[in-house]
């Protein structure tokens, strides 16, 4: 019993909270700001803010990569012998901080009192730059420290991965390190917009929980957040695709995790949906869904992309809850899926030539891989990108046997956002943004391109761009299924298919997470071509051959 509140219910916080240090001083006010550099641990003397009348006074911290939390000041002395008013901005990026931040969900830009002789603790937001104004003029103030509180859960990193290209090496990392700061209260689509459950967000970000942490209680908790929050005959979060994609992520989620009493709990919830979707196939298998047509932002305004990418995707959820059902013991139900799928997938006019409902068509199997690479996928390859889709286009495009093609495609498109200062995915991003564009992490020339500030569109206009979006952290899952190779040939990984391909790459390495442990493997590409592997599996694994795979 928590004794000290034991007369009133309780619940703990079982996320990590930490103090960080900020790294370094962006910028600061001449005159007005002195010794900034105490802030920056090792240094003996304190910081000193003076504001007069009619003048500035503030200083911009970097804590070194993006966090999910809010600041502390250690404030002991000032010359008022009172609380002095502050203007405190947080930033994904050095302008976000700088310039007026959108204060939509998380509040990014707010004046505080900061307590004299004590200290002041605030925010709950995603950012990884603080700037502190002061507005009381005529009082000197003394800054002790300056630190982030960091929330986060404390998850283990089951999953690794490491090869021969150093840049592939950061991308899993940070796609890896972005999904772990969106896993909050549950998991979110971003840490600082929209702080919500977007269920077609969620997919890619479990394909990467399952990749690098395995089994997490939170996507379940996340999974029926949004199946209680939007009972039938609602469409999950209002979008119809969104409760196409919680179909196929209860698929996926099984057959990495084998929890057949949790998929139990989904039984009638499922089996309704199933049936809210046979009425959006029409007679001649086209699809019919309404209302709130929508894939992603990139081809929010394109009637044809989405048409087709809804047929596309309508078929491949159709398939994953004929899967589910089979496992379910529903087999009328499966057959019915079975029967509706292959209508939807009848050849048809394709109207649109954009890569995400193409991709779509390719999971599904609605389109030749080969010809969809070779014809729309594969074609000036980082145009008509997004960071949710570009998944999808990684996994049709591997589909196709293209595998140096997807692993320069993230070389060039998600390294581009590294190369931009970047310790997190975006929310979107278009390789137009980066054309002499100056870093995020650095103030930006009037006459250089803002790649934060001057771009956008939908939601996502200028700063209020999201820089740390799980849906885009798709690649990390991408890297250890194909180039690790490991996927799971029966649920829960009761035997699991090593099926490696290294592109362009000399070798690579790392463990896979199962509920049985993790699997250890690494490939080497012989001079002959072929690729020597070395698999360590946990005892109740079984390695098979991919031809051996029957999940259902």
């Amino acid at each position: 019993m928590n004794r000290f509140m034991s007369d009133r219910a309780v619940s703990r916080d079982p996320r990590v909270r930490e103090f960080v240090d900020p790294t370094r001083v962006v910028w600061a006010t001449p005159g007005g700001v002195t010794d900034a550099d105490a802030l920056i641990r090792g240094t003996e003397n304190a910081c000193k803010m003076i504001r007069a009348q009619g003048t500035d006074c503030g200083l911009l911290l970097d804590f070194g990569t993006e966090l999910h939390g809010g600041v502390r000041i250690d404030s002991p002395t000032n010359s008022a012998t009172k609380p002095v008013r502050f203007r405190v901005r947080f930033g994904e990026s050095v302008s976000e901080a700088m310039d007026t931040p959108d204060n939509d969900h998380a509040i990014h830009d707010q004046e505080i009192l900061i307590s004299w002789m004590g200290h002041t603790e605030f925010g709950c937001t995603g950012f990884r730059f603080v700037r502190l104004d002061l507005i009381d003029s005529d009082v000197e103030i003394t800054i002790n420290s300056v630190n982030a509180v960091a929330l986060y859960h404390d998850l283990p990193y089951m999953g690794s991965f490491e090869c021969s290209d150093p840049r592939l090496n950061d991308i899993w990392r940070v796609g890896a390190r972005t999904v772990h700061l969106c896993m909050q209260d549950h998991v979110w689509d971003g840490i600082k917009r929209d702080r919500l459950v977007w269920i077609g967000d969620i997919h890619p970000e479990t394909r990467v929980i399952s990749s690098v942490f395995g089994k997490s209680s939170l996507v379940e908790k996340s999974l029926d957040f949004a199946r209680e929050k939007y009972p039938l005959p609602q469409w999950i979060n209002g979008i119809s695709s969104y409760s196409i994609w919680w179909i196929i992520t209860q698929r996926d989620w099984y057959c990495s995790h084998g929890d057949m009493d949790y998929l139990a709990r989904q039984k009638d919830y499922l089996l309704g949906l199933m049936d809210r979707l046979a009425n959006c196939v029409g007679a001649d298998g086209a699809e019919t869904v309404e209302p709130h047509r929508f894939l992603d932002w990139s081809t929010a305004d394109d009637p044809d992309a989405i048409a087709a990418g809804l047929q596309g995707l309508l078929a491949y959820g159709l398939k994953a809850g004929s899967e589910l059902c089979l496992a379910l013991g529903e087999e009328s139900a499966a057959a019915r899926a079975v029967e509706l799928a292959e209508s939807a997938l009848l050849p048809r006019n394709i109207a649109s030539k954009r890569k995400q409902p193409w991709a779509l068509l390719t999971m599904a199997g609605a389109v030749d891989a080969e010809v969809a690479n070779n014809s729309v996928l594969a074609v000036d390859p980082c145009s008509d990108m997004s960071t949710f889709y570009g998944y999808y286009v990684l996994e049709a495009r591997a589909k196709a046997g293209d595998y140096i093609g997807c692993l320069q495609l993230m070389r060039e498109y998600w390294g581009a956002m590294l190369d931009l200062g970047a310790t997190s995915f975006w929310e979107h991003f278009d390789m137009e943004w980066a054309r002499g564009a100056g870093r995020i992490d650095e103030i930006v020339p009037e006459e250089m391109p803002d790649v934060h500030r001057d771009f956008g569109e939908h939601c996502y206009i200028g700063l209020r761009l999201s820089l740390c979006h799980g849906w885009a952290a798709g690649p990390t899952a991408w890297l250890s299924e194909h180039v690790l190779g490991v996927t799971p040939a029966s649920p829960g990984f009761r035997t699991a298919a090593v099926n490696p391909h290294l592109g362009d790459m000399q070798w690579a390495r790392g463990t896979v997470p199962t509920p049985f442990g993790v699997v250890e493997v690494s490939h080497e590409l012989l001079d002959n071509g072929k690729i020597k592997s070395t698999v360590v599996a946990p005892s109740g694994v079984e390695i098979v051959n991919e031809a051996e795979c029957a999940l259902f």
